[in-house]
């Protein structure tokens, strides 16, 4: 069976509109609970299924919190409430919780305007899709609330930035720190401006955070993990010798050197990858994606580290993950799973691990990159109206297959529907970037024609 809500990330939309909207989302939260007290593992028969609910910074969480913690209580399962937290800190206290499940509120890097549902199991990793369907399945029948004495309970927990914070130090090497390093971080006035300078601060670090007051409204506005003109800004204004930017759910992670320079997702796995090769640590090979960088793969294969690339999602980097064995993969927008950290990306993990290299190896950035070329690459999102299919637009495939042709083997072109948004990404790769965008652009062209029936 298909997903009908269900997306790359979980279901994901503008608030007000389906399916954001506070009755489908107490439906929501009421079918996931009906799934969660059908199997319910090795729970005593008196004992409720519990559930972990976090969220980001934006002003329509407190309403879709409490629909979503209706629903939950209505289908007889309690809740705990940990008000604003990232994505993986929700993942990271559900399994140490020993909980049934974790939730989180959020649209990631999506403006204010948007927000979504997305789940973790009680192991903290991303639920199957069998999972999601089953509870896509159950969405058809309407709410029958349990009876009063089978009600579930809500209460907020009030450790859960601390016991988060710990959790991330714990990923750090104990005989390390960060004295005598200034670091800006940018939190994108979203779920760790309370966590990550707090992080960075405790283990030495000198921290200058930007980004770190949210207001409802101003969660990814021009700042964050996909606005890094702000941490390059930051981070020469104050003369630091690096940034780090995170995404509004804290997921994401982009970083700057001292002269600004932004390394991206791929970039900060090949430094991760270079040093656990040079120590030791390195089990096995990187997961990437169709999106990253040719030249990241080149590099990886001089340090004889095996490459493979998976879909699009973070979701799909970790079941090759699963699948190889393997510890360490990303996407170039900066999602990056240190599988031997954590279950799932987390942007401040990741950070601490491209921290760990520099420190005990004393290189920068730049250094540690040195013989990593990017190659030139152009992606041009293309807003289609929803329903549109790039099976069904063979003039498109036409104009790639010429393009392709004249790249001869030397480039890459991608064509994919996002996951989250009415868009396709299109992508051009190779060495002469003049004909990367001349390229990108003709290929954008025949999309747009496509898509508006021309």
């Amino acid at each position: 069976m298909g997903r009908k809500y269900f997306g790359t990330d979980g279901v994901r939309g503008r608030v007000g509109e389906a399916p954001i909207t506070p009755e489908f989302v107490m439906h929501l939260g009421y079918a996931a609970g009906q799934v969660l007290v059908a199997d319910r593992g090795s729970l005593p028969p008196d004992q409720h299924p519990t559930v972990l609910i976090g969220k980001d910074t934006r002003i329509s969480g407190y309403m879709l919190e409490a629909a979503m913690q209706a629903g939950f209580t209505a289908a007889g399962v309690n809740v705990l409430l940990t008000g604003p937290m990232p994505t993986p800190a929700v993942a990271y206290l559900t399994r140490a919780l020993r909980l049934q499940a974790g939730v989180v509120i959020s649209a990631s890097h999506n403006p204010f305007e948007d927000n979504g549902i997305k789940f973790f199991s009680e192991s903290g990793q991303k639920l199957p899709d069998s999972v999601e369907e089953a509870i896509e399945a159950r969405l058809d029948r309407p709410i029958v609330t349990v009876p009063a004495r089978q009600l579930g309970r809500a209460r907020r927990i009030e450790d859960a930035p601390a016991r988060y914070i710990e959790f991330c130090k714990s990923s750090f090497p104990n005989r390390l720190d960060l004295r005598g390093l200034r670091v800006v971080v940018d939190c994108a006035h979203g779920a760790t401006y309370h966590i990550a300078p707090h992080v960075l601060h405790e283990l030495g670090a000198e921290v200058i955070a930007i980004g770190n007051e949210p207001n409802g409204f101003n969660i990814n506005d021009d700042c964050g993990a996909t606005h890094t003109q702000a941490l390059s800004d930051a981070v020469r204004r104050h003369r630091a010798d690096l940034g780090i930017s995170l995404d509004g759910d804290g997921d994401r992670l982009m970083m700057a050197d001292a002269t600004g320079r932004i390394y991206d997702g791929d970039q900060l796995v090949y430094v991760i990858a270079r040093h656990r090769i040079q120590t030791g640590y390195m089990r096995g090979g990187v997961i990437g994606t169709l999106m990253t960088n040719l030249g990241t793969e080149h590099a990886l294969a001089r340090i004889r580290v095996p490459f493979e690339r998976a879909k699009v999602g973070d979701r799909y980097v970790l079941e090759r993950l699963h699948a190889n064995g393997w510890t360490l993969g990303g996407e170039t927008s900066g999602h990056i799973l240190c599988l031997d950290k954590h279950t799932t990306g987390d942007g401040i993990v990741s950070a601490l691990q491209v921290l760990w290299a520099l420190r005990e190896t004393g290189e920068t950035l730049d250094a540690f990159t040195a013989d990593l070329e990017i190659y030139p690459q152009v992606m041009i999102n293309v807003p289609i109206t929803r329903g549109f299919k790039l099976e069904g637009a063979p003039q498109v495939g036409a104009v790639v297959a010429d393009i392709e042709a004249a790249l001869n083997g030397s480039g890459r072109i991608v064509l994919r529907p996002s996951g989250t948004e009415p868009l396709i990404r299109v992508m051009v790769e190779g060495r002469d970037a003049t004909e990367v965008r001349r390229a990108a652009e003709t290929i954008a062209d025949a999309v747009r024609a496509a898509a508006s029936g021309g």
